[in-house]
């Protein structure tokens, strides 16, 4: 009996190609909708699911495929004599191959203004009941779920490879891509109907991209996961322009922790990172300068670091980058001119291993949570998104008898943008718009404070001072007024607020309260 294979995909990218093989490996084509009209179109003999059913599609194609006639095709057990009696009696012949491509649900609900009706539409009934059955049936059945399996699937045909891992794989996938996408529907009705911020249960909505060499440590095994949804740029989402050498744990945390910092200018920035706290950070007339004042910041530290920009690199910022004396070991940006690229690979040694990502332009953020895990938990909340609140004119509160200047302002505002994206207690000292001195994740603020005065020396010397979090005591402030900063910024609210601000005073700083704090743990 010639091999039969029902196709019904919402995403036509390879159909035809694939429904070829098929053809070529002597499948007989089964289709619905759409899928059959793609076929039928292409020149390829198709027949339609309702002359296998013997009932037309009916209800605006929601009912099409759950019929006997479908899943017991695809559910009956080759090798169970009573199975094969079934079948035969109730006229139902076997059906070895199911590829599906749902719905494109998650997309829908993806984009602004979804009615109701819309993304109910979208959720797909019987293309997961087919795949579920399908992969309860793997040892007799292929399943196929996403138009990247099917090369591999005709490969595997052609060559063969009619069971075993490879089949048992197709069904963990495909069991893997169901729960994904009910988890989806199930956050979306949980967002739509209650009004949650956070759904009922968390969702499991990620695929693996690849295996790492290993953990944060080389005895930890790791892996890398990106969700299914749609995104704005980001590290998860970026092309790797490179495979000399793999990317690590770490890589991609210190990628992710610099992006995210570049992010928050408009105008050209460059982000030096180290252990996920930025060593170097600044804007500058264009990339280029950008770059060589973040490195300025702290070039000991910048050396072996992750590197961050905003704007597409081009051959006179890798020309600054790519240089004996210093060593990159993975960076991102939105995009690389080719002559960049080639500067960067082979200007020297380090570029031969060099990681570059590619996000593609930065636009809107979009909603999101952050999640950290515990053992045998999670925590889940909100991004943290925005820098001021709102609801406060300008972003801050001037609270000392001398207000900013005009240039401190300035300087003030991009201080606290960089201070938001350093681990607490975090301790910033920023001049000319790139940062001079970094103290980051001590357990009392004023040895931050210290830290920051020590990294920054002489530079600390008409500086702006940001911290993440209220000064407790009004030691920490004094650290960074000897050392010569002239204003702070920093959120306010410690007990102990009258006692800084008089501190300020009798040091002449100019002090502002953002009432927005930035712990990051």
């Amino acid at each position: 009996m010639k091999r039969r294979a029902l196709l019904s995909v919402a995403d036509k990218t390879g159909l035809v190609e694939f429904a070829k093989g098929l053809d070529r490996l002597g499948f007989e084509l089964l289709s619905t909708g759409g899928t059959a009209k793609s076929l039928r179109e292409a020149g390829l003999p198709v027949t339609p699911v309702e002359e296998v059913t013997g009932f037309p599609e009916m209800l605006d194609g929601r009912v099409k495929t759950l019929h006997p006639k479908v899943h017991g095709g695809i559910l009956g057990r080759r090798a169970d004599p009573a199975h094969r009696a079934a079948m035969e009696k109730a006229g139902i012949a076997p059906i070895d191959l199911v590829c599906v491509v749902f719905y494109r649900f998650e997309d829908t609900v993806a984009k602004p203004g979804v009615t109701r009706e819309e993304a109910v539409e979208q959720i797909d009934i019987g293309g997961p009941s087919m795949v579920r059955s399908a992969a309860k049936n793997h040892e007799d059945v292929w399943v196929v779920t996403d138009p990247a399996q099917y090369g591999e699937v005709l490969a595997g045909i052609e060559g063969g490879v009619d069971g075993g891992e490879f089949r048992r794989r197709l069904a963990r996938e495909a069991f893997a891509r169901t729960s994904a996408y009910d988890a989806a529907i199930a956050a979306w009705f949980s967002r739509r109907d209650t009004g949650a911020a956070f759904p009922e249960s968390w969702p499991p909505r990620l695929v693996k991209v690849l295996d790492l060499r290993y953990g944060e440590n080389p005895h930890q095994k790791a892996a890398f996961y990106r969700e299914t949804a749609p995104g704005e740029a980001c590290v998860a989402r970026a092309t790797i322009r490179t495979d000399k050498k793999a990317l690590s744990y770490n890589n991609l945390m210190d990628l992710d922790a610099a992006f995210e910092l570049v992010k928050e200018f408009d105008g050209p920035a460059a982000v030096v990172v180290k252990h996920t706290n930025p060593c170097g950070v600044a804007l500058g007339a264009d990339l280029r300068e950008a770059y060589r004042r973040a490195h300025e910041c702290d070039p000991v530290s910048a050396f072996g670091c992750i590197l961050a920009l905003n704007r597409t690199v081009d051959a006179t910022t890798a020309d600054e980058i790519a240089r004996p004396d210093k060593f990159v070991e993975a960076m991102v940006a939105p995009g690389f001119e080719p002559e960049a690229l080639e500067i960067l690979r082979t200007r020297t040694k380090w570029g031969k291993s060099l990681r570059i990502l590619e996000t593609g332009p930065i636009g809107e953020r979009t909603p999101g949570f952050a999640v950290r895990q515990l053992v045998g938990g999670l925590l889940v909340q909100e991004r943290d998104q925005r820098i001021f609140d709102p609801a406060v004119e300008g972003g801050f509160v001037v609270v000392t008898k001398r207000a900013p200047t005009e240039a401190e302002a300035k300087e003030l505002r991009f201080a606290f943008a960089v201070v938001k994206h350093v681990k607490s207690n975090a301790i910033v000292l920023t001049k000319d718009l790139a940062a001079v001195g970094v103290g980051a994740g001590q357990m009392s603020r004023v040895e931050s404070a210290e830290i920051a005065v020590k990294r920054a020396g002489e530079r600390a010397k008409g500086s702006v001072c940001a911290s993440d979090a209220f000064f407790p005591f009004p030691d920490g402030l004094a650290v960074v007024a000897k050392a010569g900063a002239t204003a702070v910024i920093q959120p306010g609210g410690s007990v102990r607020d009258e006692a800084v601000i008089a501190e300020a005073d009798r040091r002449g700083l100019a002090m502002v309260f953002t009432k927005t704090r930035h712990f990051r743990h």
